[in-house]
């Protein structure tokens, strides 16, 4: 199941506290991608990450989220949304 991961920010956290988990941030981020747990890692343009997750169901995706140093450090947090096929393609071949 491809589950949507959407940053948001937490209340209280300057620039200063996210630096010295940087570097493990990303050594964490590309064992999960090598795993296959994280497929895709995305910034928008005010640089929140997004993420596209392949997990089991929602409980799954947010282990995986909770691997992150900056989840565990309770700088950031994900709001996760599952996504699903798109069934409308059906209509065409009634």
């Amino acid at each position: 199941m491809k589950i949507l991961a959407i940053e948001k920010e937490l209340p209280g956290v300057s620039s200063a506290d996210y630096q010295p988990w940087l570097e493990p941030e990303a050594r964490k981020a590309w064992e999960l991608h090598q795993e296959g747990l994280i497929r895709e890692l995305y910034f928008t343009d005010d640089h929140c990450a997004v993420l596209v997750l392949e997990a089991r169901d929602k409980a799954h995706a947010r282990e995986i989220i909770d691997q992150l140093p900056l989840v565990q450090q309770k700088l950031i947090d994900f709001d996760l949304l599952a996504l699903n096929a798109y069934p409308g393609f059906a209509r065409l071949f009634k």
